[in-house]
């Protein structure tokens, strides 16, 4: 097992790790390109074998898609979004977000160790089994019947009646 310790966090004057979006599926492209150009760029990448009618073959595929990360300061902030695969950086509460090095580092250790990981968002789907985790429903489990925005509709079949609930997506954790 990895364990990553992290202390501190870094201030924008130094180089820190931040995100960008980039078009869809070309996040290592631009990442190669970047690299290329002499930039600190990172594109965690799983392993997954890809089935055609002919053969099998391994390929490797970003973990989060349309994200690359990058170690910037400022000024090679601004270069990297003028990238033709950049859409923007990701910015959190009106400023690009920070990224502490041990996080990166934790992203890299997880996937030395397991190369075939998958991410989830946890975002309940249509049909899934939910429960609800706090509210005046508190413990109950339904199933999704479907989503609008950040608000799931369930359908709660307890004591042998259907009920219907809007529930909001943070209330909510899948089951089963």
């Amino acid at each position: 097992m990895t364990r990553v310790y992290c202390f501190g966090m870094n201030n924008n004057l130094s180089p820190y790790w931040t995100a960008f979006y980039t078009k869809p599926r070309s996040e290592k492209k631009t990442a190669d390109r970047l690299l290329g150009q002499g930039f600190d760029v990172y594109c965690p990448t799983r392993t997954v074998v890809k089935q055609w009618s002919d053969r099998k073959k391994k390929v490797s595929e970003p973990v989060f898609t349309s994200y690359i990360f990058a170690k910037v300061d400022e000024n090679s902030r601004n270069e990297i979004l003028n990238d033709q695969g950049i859409v923007s950086n990701v910015f959190w509460l009106g400023m690009p977000a920070t990224i502490r090095d041990c996080e990166i580092l934790a992203i890299k250790s997880f996937l030395e160790d397991f190369p075939q990981a998958e991410m989830s968002c946890g975002r309940p789907v249509l049909g899934s089994k939910v429960e609800i985790e706090s509210g005046p429903l508190s413990g109950q489990t339904g199933v999704v019947s479907h989503i609008q925005g950040n608000r799931a509709f369930l359908v709660i079949g307890s004591l042998g009646i259907e009920m219907h609930a809007e529930i909001s997506l943070g209330h909510l954790k899948e089951v089963g």
